[in-house]
């Protein structure tokens, strides 16, 4: 929580190109809510003439039953308008609802890396659903009781004061007492409703984490922590709206007094014009008529104070996200690719670091950013395969990172293609490339979908034999079988059912299915045994370089040191920098970090193996 409040309705000023597209089923809404109210205002008319007909002695009933039939066809004319002003007014607020919400999750879409690590992902849903829902409801109920209050408001005064000038004098003294409740809660309603909304996304954080964690919760037996953990979000999210709840408690009660009120005073003053002649029966009955209708528009001002402030707080979240720009974005002129043979990359004088992320300031103007890359020039022709090996947090996975864009490199230190990475498309720069990152992320979908996200053809569905391809080439064929709906098996959040191997084969499938022109396997064969990782590499690697055309560049990024013997060229990284680099054979023959690294895994391999053989024996 920022602890900033937007309650203002300059918030609303986002929703005018909308409110453009939409202002003739507007117009015609308010249309209708006005031929509504002015019919509502002509029924205690019809009850008026009724009673003065009856009370007089001196009637016959058929005229009190063509005046019912009047009120009947009347009240069918108000039934027809509040149909069609609901139709017009709450479908258009409900258009407007879904064209924002798809606007708001195509902005976030076009947002950098840094600002995911900023927003989490609860408090994104919280305000694309709930939020946006507020909105709606200002919108379509605000709305509404703004226009019928005002409208029905002006018709009861102008009825009443034609009628008798001097009770509706005595009646109206309450009024002006609700519109100064109106300006005394309107903005403490819409600070409280700013902070419950916090606190739900704060509890939307919670639950998102928990159950996409579930497998570590579960682990390490820490369902108690995170219970907790939730309990307090909830009795944060409850004593926040207890609070807003406090305000309407005071609010809509006072609102009730004030109304009744009035009616009291009604009966006192216009009882005594009654008996002094002043008015008719009919009259005060028609006066009561209309004094009750005007209560809905003073409850209706507390509804509709309640409903903007909400709405302008929501949207002042939404807001927050609508006008954040991407820290990494396409040029206004971006330049094409020069090299038609393959995808060579070439990095110079390339040095990197993380912007610090602190809530407070202050705490950042303290510290130093620490360099995660330090001066690295490297140079990748095309059709080439290039092998990294590095410690865990020497820059391994920042250094790929930077040829996509996800981090944004210095201007000048990244070529593809001979083009500066940094004066290319973004969609461009891309769709070269094909990524197995070493998380394997999957999504909540059927293995086939899985792999078919890597398609690049956004209008094309993906060929049924690539796919069989790019499976059999990640030596996933054999585990479809297995599986009870084969390609159609679900494999739940974040691949859950899967194991480790698997998910990073249909990662590694789903990199490989475009062809693309670059391809990183970043430390993705992590979860695969040696010899399922020996017959990827090898299906991989020739058939990228049978691509004799088009060069394909390969890039393996492994702590094996038996995975990197199939790069033409392996890079150590070391604090950042590029400590060898050479052939396999020659970082072996060198005895430098590359060489101890593979006897250590030599050794390792071999204890092994003499466990396994004495567990044979025995």
């Amino acid at each position: 929580m920022n602890g900033k409040t937007h309650s203002g309705l300059k918030e609303f000023r986002t929703l005018l190109p909308y409110l453009k597209k939409y202002r003739i089923p507007y117009i015609l809404g308010f249309f209708c809510l006005i031929v509504v109210d002015a019919a509502q205002a002509v029924i205690p008319q019809f009850v008026r003439a009724a009673v003065d007909r009856i009370s007089s002695g001196d009637f016959e009933w058929v005229e009190v039953f063509r005046l019912c039939l009047a009120m009947l066809g009347v009240m069918a004319l108000v039934a027809s308008g509040r149909f069609l002003w609901r139709y017009f007014i709450h479908g258009s607020s409900r258009r407007i609802e879904t064209e924002l919400r798809e606007t708001l999750f195509s902005h976030l879409l076009t947002q950098s890396y840094d600002f995911f690590q900023k927003h989490k992902i609860g408090d994104l849903m919280a305000r694309s659903i709930n939020d946006i829902s507020q909105v709606r409801m200002a919108l379509g109920w605000g709305v509404v009781t703004l226009v019928d209050g005002t409208i029905m408001t002006t018709l009861i005064l102008v009825i009443i004061f034609i009628q008798d000038p001097r009770t509706a004098a005595f009646c109206l003294i309450p009024l002006p007492l609700i519109t100064i409740l109106m300006l005394f809660f309107g903005r403490t309603i819409g600070r409280r409703f700013y902070r419950a909304n916090e606190t739900y996304s704060a509890m939307s954080d919670t639950v998102q984490e928990t159950f996409a964690g579930i497998r570590v919760v579960k682990s390490f037996v820490k369902e108690w922590w995170f219970t907790k953990k939730f309990e307090k979000n909830n009795d944060e999210y409850r004593s926040a709206n207890m609070d807003l709840i406090k305000i309407f408690g005071i609010f809509f009660p006072l609102v009730s007094f004030l109304g009744g009120l009035t009616m009291v005073i009604l009966l006192l003053v216009g009882g005594r014009r009654v008996v002094l002649g002043y008015l008719s029966a009919g009259e005060l009955v028609a006066l009561f008529s209309y004094f009750q209708m005007l209560i809905w528009p003073l409850m209706g001002a507390g509804f509709m104070v309640n409903m903007v402030q909400r709405g302008a707080a929501s949207m002042g979240r939404i807001n927050e996200l609508l006008h954040s720009e991407a820290s990494i974005k396409s040029p206004e002129t971006p330049l094409q690719t020069l090299h038609k043979d393959g995808s060579g990359i070439e990095i110079k004088n390339l040095s990197f670091k993380y912007p610090l992320m602190a809530a407070d300031a202050s705490a950042l103007a303290e510290k130093e950013p620490i360099p995660i890359l330090n001066n690295i020039t490297l140079s990748i022709p095309s059709g080439t395969v290039l092998g990294i090996l590095g410690k865990t947090g020497s820059g391994k996975s920042t250094l790929v990172k930077t040829l996509v864009r996800m981090v944004d490199p210095p201007e000048g230190t990244v070529f593809v293609d001979g083009v500066d990475v940094r004066r290319r498309d973004l969609r461009d720069l891309r769709r070269i490339f094909g990524v197995s990152p070493q998380d394997s992320y999957l999504f909540s979908d059927s293995i086939i979908n899985n792999i078919a996200y890597g398609n690049k053809d956004d209008d094309a569905e993906p060929d049924f034999t690539l796919l069989s391809h790019a499976a059999a080439v990640s030596a996933l064929e054999g585990d479809l079988s297995v599986f009870t709906q084969g390609w159609e098996t679900l494999i739940g959040e974040r691949g859950l059912t899967l194991s480790g191997g698997q998910k990073q084969r249909v990662a590694i499938a789903r990199a490989i299915l475009s062809a693309p022109a670059i391809l990183v396997l970043d430390d993705a064969f992590s979860a695969v045994d040696a010899e399922t990782e020996k017959r990827i590499l090898t299906a991989v690697l020739e058939e990228r370089l049978a691509h004799a055309a088009y060069k394909k560049t390969t890039i393996i990024i492994s702590h094996r040191v038996s995975t990197l013997n199939y790069a033409d060229t392996v890079a150590v990284l070391e604090n950042g920098k590029i400590s060898e680099m050479g052939s396999p054979g020659e970082l072996l023959a060198s005895g430098q970090f590359f060489a101890r690294v593979a006897e250590l895994q030599r050794l390792g391999e071999a204890a092994e193996a003499h466990i396994h053989a004495g567990v044979n024996l025995g």
